[in-house]
């Protein structure tokens, strides 16, 4: 491929980060939107109201479309796994937002399909072009030694019913759901030895959809780092809360919201994060760079993996309540 070339995609999902994925892909000159697939018609035709693209009611019709070089998947978690494996045996790439599936085992057989039939797997971690991520790689050093890292996300939501984000079975265990707090963190810190977790869900009986969940995990890592990691979500919290926080022997770092700081001693800096919009549009001009220029990716799926594989241990750890090793 070249840079006259032009990547026809189909995207499967009609939500917020379709919706997204859809306008990034208008505003490359290099790619183009043939079609899309969703389960409820009426929010498909919302996402091309004048009907310039081929719409489907399902992934399946969708990836039998003779003109596509690649589809993004961008629906309810449980579907990934499928879909990707379907777009890889037709000969498609493949754009998936995490986490590519549930089941490590099945992820490192879509990582060995893509690499036999030599086409792109590419799983989404916008996190890492992100402001505070850069902020954190650039002033890491700054700290020394790391041995401590705390990183909590709290979500006050309003009750959502029907909502399959809100399903254990669609929506999947909190953090392999929500996969960059754990890959955030690998990335900076490298492998992971031993996790521990306790996980709760507000919910009536037993049934799959819940309205709350709260997950905490702590990682431990072959450094010797030590990362406690929080993730919650629904009606039973109050107050948002988005805080990242770094111990090292020369100093610290802290993140709230797009605020930072840097502490050493009695010298503190005020550090500004950088916009968080646009990088959906970072992430498909990277992928067209590569595809059509041979530039390698910001992120590989086998770190998304390795992510995944820390996860599905913290899930065993909840399950256990016991101490995995990874």
């Amino acid at each position: 491929m070249g840079q006259d070339t032009v990547l026809r995609w189909g995207v499967v999902g009609t939500g917020y980060v379709a919706k997204r994925r859809i306008e990034a892909i208008a505003a490359h000159p290099q790619t183009a939107l043939v079609a899309i697939a969703g389960r409820q018609p009426d929010r498909v035709l919302a996402l091309d109201p004048d009907r310039t693209t081929a719409q489907y009611g399902h992934w399946q019709d969708l990836i039998t479309h003779p003109d596509l070089d690649g589809v993004v998947i961008a629906t309810i978690n449980c579907d990934h796994g499928a879909i990707a494996a379907a777009a890889l045996k037709a000969g498609k790439h493949v754009i998936c937002e995490y986490p590519l599936t549930f089941d490590l085992e099945e992820a490192e057989t879509l990582l060995n399909l893509a690499q036999e039939q030599d086409l792109l797997l590419h799983i989404e971690h916008i996190e890492l072009l992100g402001g505070l991520h850069l902020t954190m790689q650039e002033y890491c050093p700054t700290i020394g030694n790391i041995h401590y890292a705390r990183y909590i996300t709290l979500s006050p939501q309003p009750l959502k019913l029907n909502s399959w984000s809100y399903n254990r079975d669609q929506f999947g265990f909190p953090l392999v759901a929500a996969l960059s707090r754990i890959h955030r963190l690998t990335d900076l810190f490298g492998s992971v030895a031993t996790v521990s977790c306790q996980l709760r869900y507000w919910d009536q009986d037993s049934l799959p959809d819940y309205r709350a969940c709260l997950c905490a995990t702590q990682l431990r890592f072959t450094s010797g780092l030590i990362a406690d990691v929080t993730y919650g979500k629904g009606d039973q919290f109050t107050e948002g809360l988005r805080q990242f926080e770094l111990q090292g022997d020369r100093g610290s770092l802290w993140f709230d919201q797009e605020q930072g700081r840097l502490t050493q001693g009695e010298t503190v800096q005020r550090l500004e994060l950088g916009t968080r919009r646009g990088l959906f549009q970072q992430d498909l001009d990277g992928v067209v760079a590569y595809l059509c220029e041979g530039q390698p990716l910001y992120v590989q799926p086998a770190a998304s993996i390795y992510a995944l594989r820390v996860a599905v241990a913290a899930q065993r750890a909840a399950e256990t309540q016991t101490v995995v090793w990874v």
